[in-house]
């Protein structure tokens, strides 16, 4: 695949998410560290509920044939039984335990031994907050990318970008993450000229913020998904992000860009300019 000035795109390093529970903290862990290298590019894979050996050594033959492929593997794991754990530091590439040394120092500073049963953290969750991130998660995905304006009133939050700026996982991260019921609109040509915000959002301006990037950070992502298109070409991507920002500063909607910022990053902006509950 090329980029949009010709060159090579850079390969991208296979990254492994493996837990004996729901996989969200290896998830989030591992992510927080993976956003320290923003010049790299990732294929990141989740896997959940790996409780056995077999199990494990399930993983670690999808690890073995991603070290085949290219370049070794990154794997972040929250494991707690050792024998479990044992297949992944044996497996080629680089094995993170996120839970090794963390776990070690609160036995010595409690003075008692860490509890081996699965699910611990997963089974403190506090029930009513489990089920309204599970609520958030399914208005996200009723309203992704302008879908349905059924109950647009009750957002909390109506993200507002051209395609592939981050609408969609920031507006899952949110959801997942802190519970909150956040929409998203895809600004088009369609939408354009204009005065004023999508007759979608419009009557909930003071619930949109907006999303931005550079415009050859956008050609890129966008030639990944339709290669020498001109819905990828550098002059549309431009135009685009020119016109939405526009957009927002009429009408006063905040924005952030996208292009240096992880989801967590622009997640927890979104939360502090809106005042929305962490």
């Amino acid at each position: 695949m090329m980029c949009a000035q010709g060159a090579p795109a850079a390969p991208r390093r296979a990254v492994f998410f493996v837990s004996d529970s729901t996989g969200i903290t290896a998830e989030t862990l591992g992510s927080a560290l993976l956003a320290n290298f923003p010049g790299m590019r990732f294929q990141r894979q989740t896997v959940p509920f790996v409780e056995t050996v077999e199990g494990a050594r399930r993983v670690v033959r999808d690890i073995r044939a991603a070290a085949e492929a290219g370049q070794e593997p990154i794997v972040f794991t929250t494991v707690k039984t050792p024998s479990v754990q044992a297949e992944f530091l044996a497996a080629p590439g680089t094995t993170l335990d996120l839970l090794s040394g963390h776990l070690t120092e609160l036995e010595e500073a409690l003075g008692v031994t860490a509890d081996e049963q699965l699910g611990q953290y997963h089974g403190l969750v506090n029930a009513e907050r489990y089920f309204s991130r599970m609520r958030a998660v399914e208005y996200a995905i009723e309203h992704d990318d302008g879908q349905s304006k059924r109950a647009l009133d009750i957002a909390d939050a109506i993200i507002v970008a051209p395609s592939r700026c981050g609408k969609t996982p920031t507006t899952m991260y949110l959801a997942l993450h802190h519970g909150l019921l956040v929409a998203n609109y895809p600004l088009t040509d369609d939408d354009f000229p204009t005065d004023s915000l999508p007759p979608m959002v419009a009557p909930y301006a003071s619930r949109c913020f907006g999303l931005t990037t550079t415009p050859l950070r956008l050609s890129q992502v966008r030639h990944e998904r339709r290669p020498n298109s001109q819905y990828a070409s550098l002059a549309q991507c431009t135009l685009e992000l020119r016109r939405a920002e526009d957009l927002f500063r009429r009408t006063r909607v905040p924005f952030v860009n996208s292009a240096t910022k992880s989801v967590e990053e622009m997640s927890a902006v979104i939360m502090q300019t809106m005042k929305l509950p962490g």
